[in-house]
């Protein structure tokens, strides 16, 4: 089996290729935006009152670049469940990067990992809580002046206690990636757990059919740590041609799964 990885690395996915320059390309249009909400929005959380933020520099004011990802995200959900998170997220691919230097990649199959996803459900109370219930709050004074690095202290230096909690523990928990691989993706990401919820509905996945013998090749190549159409699965298709049985597809699920191989519309 491990032979079989190898050869997997050593003659490289297309596909994997393929999604890495994707990748490297949505940082250049979702970078700038997301390092902006990281690290100059003034609300709790980013993101979602881009039309009302006075940090103009930033490129969520652009009102069809806004509506642009929010019309997006739902229609991605629906076509492919949760492929942005593994072919368009620029936090994503930070954190690919960085899982790849962890200490632990965490790619087995155990109670703690069946229940630690749970975070992300956490995650997504936390802002609906802080949405919701007390309206998004602006708790950092936006800096429009000065260089690039003199405003982001400055951003610092005048933040609420809250926003630097807030920030912080985001921050912590992205370099935490450096113990256990992708450990904000997995485990905390309130947008990837939304998009976890609803990716069920999908018109098009990777899955298992029944010809998988529970081998776990695919999870033991997986940057998320899991198996085809499971928990965290984001359609990235790094396990396309790893499995040893050829029980690993894409497409649209057949209603019987019964020793199918191929279905219409499979690659």
């Amino acid at each position: 089996m491990s032979n079989q990885i190898e050869m997997a690395k050593s003659g490289g996915f297309l596909l994997t290729k393929v999604r890495r320059v994707i990748q490297l390309a949505m940082l250049a249009v979702l970078g700038q935006w997301s390092f902006y909400g990281i690290f100059r929005c003034p609300f709790l959380v980013p993101f979602v009152n881009c039309q009302s933020c006075p940090v103009i520099t930033c490129w969520g004011r652009i009102t069809s670049y806004f509506w642009g990802f929010w019309l997006f995200l739902p229609l991605s959900v629906i076509l492919f469940g949760r492929a942005f998170c593994g072919w368009l997220c620029p936090g994503g691919f930070i954190n690919q990067m960085i899982g790849k230097i962890s200490f632990s990649k965490m790619r087995i199959r155990n109670r703690f990992l069946k229940f630690a996803p749970v975070g992300m459900t956490i995650g997504i109370v936390v802002v609906l809580i802080l949405c919701i219930g007390i309206n998004n709050p602006r708790s950092m004074v936006p800096i429009r002046v000065g260089e690039f690095w003199n405003s982001i202290r400055l951003s610092f230096e005048h933040a609420s206690l809250y926003w630097l909690i807030r920030t912080y523990i985001v921050l912590g928990l992205v370099a935490a990636g450096l113990l256990i691989a992708n450990l904000w993706c997995r485990f905390v990401c309130p947008t990837g757990g939304l998009l976890d919820l609803f990716k069920g509905m999908a018109f098009f996945r990777v899955f298992k059919t029944s010809a998988c013998n529970d081998c776990d090749a695919c999870l033991r190549i997986c940057e998320m740590g899991t198996r085809p159409d499971e928990a965290n699965c984001t359609n990235c298709g790094d396990c396309l041609k790893i499995c040893p049985v050829d029980a690993i597809k894409f497409g649209r699920i057949p209603s019987c799964r019964h020793d199918q191989t191929r279905t219409k519309g499979e690659i």
